[in-house]
């Protein structure tokens, strides 16, 4: 689809997607729980998780599940790829 020598090559198409520009924003100053991402994005939990989970497997974050006394902790973090587009 893109020359091999065009930056916008690097640059997911995801990245046009309503609630993923919001995530990596706020994914900015390090790993985020599910609800430190929800409330201020304004968006559903069900939005938010479709969004996660398409991000996850296009790449764009890394997902870290912490098991604790009750419940799991789950992270959202950038993935590598941050590197490559900055």
């Amino acid at each position: 689809m893109f020359a091999p020598e065009c930056p916008s090559s690097i640059m997911p198409i995801r990245v046009g997607d309503k609630w993923s520009a919001g995530v990596l924003l706020s994914l900015a100053d390090g790993p985020r729980r599910f609800s430190e991402l929800r409330v201020p994005l304004r968006a559903t939990p069900k939005v938010l998780t479709e969004t996660l989970r398409a991000m996850e497997r296009d790449g764009m974050i890394t997902r870290t599940v912490y098991a604790e006394e009750h419940l799991p902790t789950v992270l959202a973090a950038r993935a590598a790829y941050q590197e490559k587009v900055s």
